[in-house]
Parts: C-alpha cells; structure tokens; sequence
C-alpha cells in the first residue's frame, strides 16, 4: 500500500502542471486537508516562495485567451478563478489590442461584412458573447473589413 501523500505533496503536483490560482488551488486541496489552517499554512508558503502567484496566472491567462475574447469575459472568468480585481485590471489588454482581436474574431467568423441590420445584429451577438464591450463591437463592426481594402 502506498503511503499517503502530505498536502505539500499534492499542491506540488497540482503547480507543477501548470499556473493556477490561489483559491482554486485551495480547493482541489480542501479535501485531503486535516484542517482549514494547514491549507493556509501550505498556500503561504508556496505563495511566499513565488510558487504560487495569482498575478503569474492571470498573466497567463490573460495572454492565453486575448486574442479571442474581451476584457468583460476574461475579467468574470478571472473573478471566477478567485483572481482579485486589482490585480486583473492591472493586466488587461489595452483598448487597441482588444479592438484589434475582436475585428480578428469578427473576420475568422463572419467571412464579408453584414448584408443587412439582422447579420450585423447576429455579428453584434456574437462578440459581445465573446466578451467586448459595446464600444469596441461597435468600433469593430465599422472598421472590420475596411482594413481589407487597405491591405
């Protein structure tokens, strides 16, 4: 029979497979833990350490998921996580980069420009599904295919 692993053990595993934030990583660990205060003991110093950072993978999930969707949705995907909205509005694309990534999706998607109200409604949709702001759709929906033009 093996012997059972220590908490440190697991969080070890669990980082080393790839960054994850401090309250999912408090999580998958809760039910292996004895108490609430080992759990804290071990995210502190893994924390202390820099082995775990909720900024390391907010960064790497920002950087990973940009380029198809838009601050709203990483921003409630991050909050989801248990990132801090400090943190999070720290690192978010710029209003350029994000307008740049949803004209992308929008030409990956939609191959010409909207025909009528109804296509261009449907294209609205979608990106605001995908997490832009009604600004950046509207920018997007406007300059989309102009760009080809210049191209």
């Amino acid at each position: 029979m093996k012997p059972e692993k220590s908490l440190r053990a697991r969080a070890m595993d669990i980082l080393s497979r790839r960054e994850i934030s401090r309250a999912e990583l408090k999580r998958k660990l809760a039910p292996y833990a004895e108490s609430e205060e080992e759990i804290e003991s071990v995210l502190n110093e893994f924390a202390e350490r820099h082995w775990q950072s909720d900024t390391r993978y907010a960064e790497a999930y920002i950087h990973s998921k940009s380029r198809q969707h838009g601050k709203l949705r990483l921003k409630q995907a991050l909050a989801a996580k248990g990132v801090s909205e400090e943190i999070t509005r720290a690192l978010m694309p710029d209003r350029d980069t994000e307008q740049a990534a949803a004209i992308a999706v929008l030409r990956k998607k939609f191959k010409q420009p909207a025909a009528d109200l109804q296509e261009k409604q449907k294209q609205a949709r979608f990106l605001a599904y995908r997490g832009f702001d009604m600004d950046v759709i509207h920018s997007a929906l406007k300059t989309a295919w102009d760009e080809t033009a210049a191209d």
